[in-house]
This record gives structure tokens, sequence and C-alpha cells, in this order.
């Protein structure tokens, strides 16, 4: 990923486990990307947050470098998320790894970054994204924008209800 550039990003919860079915993850994982964007590593256009992954569009500014801002987020998301499940919460075995550097694993090590070349391509990834938790093997909701974790009712409702996405105009 070069700085400065737009992509589409997926993200996957190790072996496609449903831990990003629970609100209080996936709010690990808002606090994170808020904080984030606030110390301008990066700028969020759209995402939704599924049960075990997440798509995004985002650029990362320079001198930011994308792996490490991507690597960063998914450290710290990973921490708290497994302190969440150690209080007691059934995902936690699926979770450990046989690894020299840790025991659990949260993500999945190959995010899928795409880069948006063209406005077109930005938003057929838009409406993708948008439209996933319609999605028939989700059923997560009837219409886009009453999916809760999507940028979804900020683009079709105006309602801005996450404040750390910037409109893919500015």
């Amino acid at each position: 990923m070069e700085p400065d550039a737009t992509y589409f990003l997926t993200a996957t919860i190790l072996h496609w486990q449903p831990l990003l079915g629970h609100d209080a993850v996936k709010d690990i994982l808002i606090q994170e990307w808020r904080h984030r964007v606030q110390l301008g590593h990066l700028k969020i256009y759209g995402f939704v947050i599924m049960p075990n992954h997440y798509h995004m569009i985002l650029t990362i500014p320079s001198p930011h470098k994308p792996e490490d801002i991507l690597r960063d987020i998914h450290k710290w998301t990973s921490r708290k998320m497994i302190q969440w499940l150690k209080e007691g919460h059934d995902l936690l075995a699926s979770c450990r790894v046989d690894a020299a550097d840790r025991a659990y694993q949260i993500w999945e090590r190959n995010s899928l970054p795409v880069r948006l070349y063209t406005p077109a391509v930005f938003q057929q990834k838009l409406d993708y994204i948008h439209n996933n938790p319609l999605q028939a093997h989700w059923q997560l909701a009837a219409v886009p924008e009453d999916y809760h974790y999507s940028s979804a009712r900020y683009y079709l409702c105006n309602e801005e209800v996450w404040d750390f996405i910037t409109h893919f105009s500015e």
C-alpha cells in the first residue's frame, strides 16, 4: 500500500470466527479507528463491521506507512479483544494459536487492500460495503441504513452517526 492512495480493505477474524458479532467487540474497533483518525493517521470514507470481518475504504496520509498503521490498529484491537474474551466469553479457545510470539491471535495475517483508482470503482465498493449486511446469509438488516455498524446512514440519510467518517467528496 502507498501513502495517500485510497483503498478498499477487508480484514478478517482468524478462522472466520464470529467475534465481531458482539457489539462490545465492534466498539473496540470503532474506538481505535476514531483514535487513529483524530491523530491524523488515516481517513475513513466508508465501512461496515460484519460478524467475522470488516470492510473499509480508507486513505493513510503521508508520512505514515499504511502497513504500520494497519498493523498497529490490529495489534491494539487484538489486545483489547483478548482482554474482553478472558472476561468469560466463549470464543477465547478459538483464538488460541501455537506460535512462539503469542498465545492468541485475533486477525488473519493478510488483510486484503485493493487500490481504488476511479470514482466509479470507489462508488461500487461503497455500495458493496453498505449492502453487505443485507446478504441472505447475514440478514443483519432489511435496508442498508438500518445496520448500525456501517457508514450507510451517513451517506444515505445524511446522518452523522460516526464522527470519524470523511465524506468521499472532501
